[in-house]
C-alpha cells in the first residue's frame, strides 16, 4: 500500500481526534438560555412529503395558539431553504442562511429532509443536532391495550453519527469510519433518562449497548450509565445488548415490563423505529431533540420520495409530525393544549383514516377533521 495514503489517513484521523477533544472540552461551557417574553417557533417543511404534512401541523398550531399569537407571546415563523435542491446547490447539509434563521428561533417543528446517498454531504438532521447541541433524542411509544408505555433516550450527537461522513479510505483495500463516545456526552444523556424516570415515577431503566464487542466506546457508555444509576437507588437499572433488546421488544411475554431506555445514537435510531412500528408504524410517532438552549421536534420517518414519485404525496399521513407538535407544546409549557391536540389527533384518525394510498383519506382531509375536533 502506498505510504502516502497511510500518511494522509493518519493526518486525517489526527485532525478528527483534535476536533473531538475540543468538542468534549467545551461541551459544558454553553451559557444558560436567557428568559424571553416571546417564544419563536420555527416551521420547516423539508423535502418530499415534508411540506405536505407540515402544513397540517401549522394549521393545528395556529388554531391552538391563536390567543398566544395575538398577544405576542408566541410567533410562528416559516423558515425556507432547507430543501435538497438548495443544499446540493450550495454544497452544505444546512446552508448558512438557513442555520442563522433557525438559531434565531427557540424551538423548531421540522418536516423530514432527504439525505443524498453516497458522497460526503452530511444529513441535515445530524448537522442540526450538532450545531444546536441537541444531545437528547426523546421518543415515546405507547400501546395502552398491551400495557406498553416506553420512553427512549437516545444520545443524539455522538456515536457513529459524529463523524459518519469523515471516514478514511485506502483505495482498493479498505475503508474505516469512526465511533465517538465522550464522558460528558454520556453523562448528560444518562442523567436525562434517570431524571425523567424519577420525576415520572418510573422504576426501571434499560441501558442498551453492545459493550461485549465495542469495549471502548460502548464499554464507557455502560460504565458511566451505571455510575449515574447509583445516584438513583429507587430505580432498577439493567444492561441489555442491542441484539437481544430488539428481540425483547417483540416478545409479548416481557415487553410491557420495560419503561425507560437509554442508549447510544445508532442503536437508538434503529430500535425506536422498531418500537414505533409496533405502535402502528413510523408515521404514528413523533420525536423530540432537546438541548440546553434549543429544541427540535420532527416526524421520525423520512421524506418518502417513492410516494412523491407515484403521485401519492397528498395521501401522506401527518400523524407523526402532529405527535411531534404535541411534544413541542409540552416542552414550551402548554400541557393542556398538548393534551387537547393529542385527543384531537385520535379523533381525526378515526374520522379520516389515512392509509398512504388512494383508498384512504388525504392529508388535507385528515387536517380538516383535526381542526374540526379542535374547535368542537
Amino acid at each position: 500500500m502506498n505510504q502516502e495514503y497511510i500518511d494522509q489517513a493518519v493526518n486525517h484521523y489526527r485532525e478528527l481526534l483534535l476536533s473531538q477533544i475540543n468538542r468534549a472540552e467545551t461541551m459544558s461551557a454553553a451559557p444558560a438560555p436567557e428568559k424571553k417574553e416571546k417564544t419563536v417557533i420555527g416551521l420547516v417543511g423539508g423535502d418530499g412529503i415534508g411540506p405536505i404534512i407540515a402544513k397540517q401541523a401549522e394549521r393545528a398550531l395556529k388554531a391552538l395558539l391563536r390567543d398566544e399569537i395575538e398577544q405576542g407571546k408566541i410567533e410562528l415563523r416559516a423558515i425556507d431553504g432547507l430543501t435538497i435542491e438548495n443544499r446540493l446547490a450550495v454544497g452544505k447539509a444546512v446552508p448558512d442562511g438557513v442555520l442563522s434563521a433557525i438559531k434565531a428561533c427557540d424551538v423548531l417543528l421540522k418536516g423530514p429532509t432527504t439525505t443524498p446517498s453516497g458522497g460526503t454531504m452530511e444529513s441535515a438532521n445530524v448537522t442540526l443536532r450538532r450545531e444546536l447541541d441537541l444531545f437528547a433524542n426523546v421518543r415515546p411509544v405507547r400501546i395502552p391495550q398491551e400495557g406498553i408505555d416506553w420512553m427512549f433516550f437516545r444520545e443524539n450527537t455522538e456515536g457513529e453519527y459524529a463523524l459518519g461522513s469523515k471516514g478514511v479510505e485506502l483505495p482498493g483495500l479498505l475503508t474505516m469510519d469512526f465511533k465517538v463516545t465522550t464522558v460528558a456526552g454520556t453523562r448528560r444523556i444518562a442523567r436525562a433518562a434517570f431524571e425523567f424516570a424519577r420525576k415520572n415515577g418510573k422504576k426501571h431503566v434499560a441501558i442498551v449497548t453492545k459493550s461485549n464487542i465495542m469495549k471502548k466506546t460502548d464499554g464507557m457508555f455502560s460504565k458511566i450509565c451505571h455510575e449515574i444509576a447509583a445516584e438513583y437507588p429507587e430505580i432498577q437499572a439493567d444492561e441489555y445488548y442491542i441484539d437481544i433488546m430488539t428481540a425483547n421488544l417483540v416478545n409479548p411475554a416481557i415487553r410491557s415490563s420495560f419503561q425507560v431506555f437509554v442508549l447510544p445514537n445508532l442503536y437508538g435510531d434503529i430500535i425506536t423505529d422498531e418500537a414505533a412500528q409496533l405502535q402502528g408504524g413510523v408515521g404514528t410517532a413523533g420525536s423530540a431533540n432537546t438541548g440546553d438552549r434549543y429544541a427540535m421536534f420532527e416526524a421520525i420517518h423520512g421524506s418518502a420520495p417513492r410516494m412523491i414519485a407515484e403521485g401519492l404525496g397528498d395521501y401522506a399521513n401527518p400523524e407523526s409530525i402532529l405527535r411531534a407538535a404535541v411534544m413541542l407544546l409540552q416542552h414550551i409549557g402548554l400541557p393542556q393544549k398538548a393534551e387537547k391536540l393529542s385527543a384531537a389527533i385520535e379523533r381525526a384518525a378515526k374520522a379520516a383514516p389515512v392509509t398512504g394510498a388512494r383508498d384512504g383519506c388525504t392529508c388535507a382531509q385528515f387536517g380538516d377533521a383535526l381542526i374540526q375536533a379542535l374547535e368542537a
